[in-house]
């Protein structure tokens, strides 16, 4: 009895560990060029299934089994929580927020890129903006994404919004204080993707408007990615105010 439950233990450890590395290579392996972010996504499909399936077996043999063979099913449990878990909770994000990958502070007159242009002319995803339908979405989703007003003159409030996109660790690709314009790359840390920003100061008054825009260069759905980026980097841009 002991010896099946040891096996048991054993499975579902080495399962639930094939799936935290599934999970682990699915945005690496993307980021590293070793493929395409739809593999990647497989790779995600796989860590689930792995996750599940070691999940199961470890519970078969945590509650006869003891001492080393109990700690081994337990970590089988947690790992395999953890593999199914994370790309879980990304699918009830992508399921909460509409399938758009373009974010802007004005959706009436969204600034437009023009040095970013030539780098990303591969990328699935056009940098023309998709007009009102894509604006009632981002409306109803993500409402608090709105202009920053400043009372800093337009130069002042250029060099500021420079320093917030530097600072947040964005390739600065153009920066133009006499059009009042800076174009930005910001790659995610997991699994590489390129989301492209343009950053646009305006006189208001005494004081500046500074409109963002982000825009991701694949995928139909960015998981809400844009939106908490330009909210990012407003609140840094509100510290160096």
């Amino acid at each position: 009895m002991e010896i099946r439950v040891a096996g048991w233990a054993g499975y579902g450890f080495a399962v639930s560990l094939l799936a935290v590395i599934s999970l682990v290579m699915a945005g690496l392996g993307t980021r590293w060029g070793f493929w395409d972010f739809r593999t990647g996504f497989l790779f995600l499909r796989a860590a689930v299934v792995l996750g599940v399936i070691g999940i199961l077996l470890s519970l078969v043999s945590a509650f006869p089994a003891k001492g080393v063979f109990f700690t081994l099913a337990l970590l089988g449990i947690l790992i395999g929580l953890v593999s199914a878990g994370i790309p879980f909770k990304w699918y009830r994000m992508a399921k909460s927020v509409p399938v758009i990958h373009d974010i802007t502070t004005d959706w009436e007159d969204p600034p437009r890129f023009d040095a970013i242009l030539p780098i990303r002319q591969s990328a699935p995803n056009t940098a023309e903006y998709g007009g009102e339908e894509i604006a009632a979405q981002q409306r109803k989703a993500y409402p608090s994404v709105v202009p920053k007003i400043l009372d800093d003159p337009p130069s002042e409030a250029f060099r500021k919004a420079l320093n917030a996109a530097i600072g947040l660790g964005w390739q600065v690709v153009s920066a133009d204080m006499t059009s009042g314009r800076i174009e930005a790359t910001d790659t995610t840390l997991w699994f590489g993707f390129k989301d492209d920003i343009i950053i646009r100061i305006r006189p208001n008054g005494p004081g500046s408007k500074v409109d963002v825009r982000s825009v991701s260069r694949v995928g139909k759905s960015d998981v809400g990615a844009n939106a908490k980026r330009i909210e990012k980097y407003l609140a840094r841009l509100a510290r160096e105010s």
